[in-house]
């Protein structure tokens, strides 16, 4: 990715769009320049999104992001000095309601759990198109956890390797019925119609079932699914 528009400086927040009433904003740590760059180009082509930050490390981040408050913020795992995973712990601190994607060329699957169990809520290799990089931004902030095909497979089939055999004892048959269809990408209105009940009975399950597992999102709730093996080997 190329980016043929000037950039702000590092940390420096972008004029916001007049013409939009309503944009995402979008904040970047990555330390390869030409990514950035890159990234930076693509969110300021887009008119429902909005450039908050560019930041070339962790320590960076972790002085200057939350004054900037973005909605979604992409991020490199491999970070000079603390680590992107390390980076999302300590952002998820000072911004509970951010969304994290990971975008990375790393794909060995302990990073993944490791990524989604720190907070991220979405997870993309670098190689992946913009446009998809794109509604991948707009998917995290419906609540969505977007991924990379071959990543979501990965973490589906190694679901389907360790099966649960009976139901853990802190959740309730509903919920571990719950519980599968959201590690296999269901929405709360395909589980509803799916299971004949209302959208906002499975949203209480979910929350419920987060409470539980002591995890804040959909991305954390599979990551622990998939890393434990099923409902009833999560302590």
């Amino acid at each position: 990715m190329i980016d043929t528009a000037p950039q702000p400086n590092i940390g420096e927040q972008p004029p916001a769009r007049k013409e939009v009433s309503a944009t995402i904003k979008v904040a970047i740590v990555e330390d390869n320049d030409s990514v950035r760059a890159g990234l930076a180009a693509m969110i300021r082509m887009s008119s429902d999104l909005v450039l908050a930050g560019l930041f070339p490390d962790a320590e960076a981040a972790f002085r200057d992001i939350e004054a900037f408050a973005p909605d979604v913020i992409l991020m490199d795992i491999h970070l000079p000095g603390a680590s992107g995973i390390e980076c999302v712990k300590e952002v998820k601190k000072l911004l509970p309601q951010t969304q994290i994607i990971m975008v990375t060329i790393e794909e060995n699957s302990l990073r993944v759990f490791d990524s989604l169990e720190a907070g991220a809520s979405g997870y993309l290799v670098k190689n992946t198109p913009p446009e998809r990089i794109l509604e991948a931004i707009r998917e995290v902030h419906r609540g969505g956890s977007p991924m990379s095909s071959h990543i979501a497979r990965a973490l589906v089939q190694r679901f389907h390797q360790n099966p649960a055999t009976h139901t853990d004892e802190n959740l309730t048959h509903r919920e571990e019925e719950i519980l599968r269809y959201v590690s296999q990408g269901y929405r709360a209105k395909e589980i509803g119609e799916l299971l004949g009940i209302s959208p906002y009975t499975v949203q209480t399950h979910i929350r419920n079932i987060y409470e539980k597992l002591h995890v804040r999102s959909r991305a954390q709730a599979i990551a622990k699914l998939t890393r434990y093996g099923g409902p009833n080997n999560m302590k």
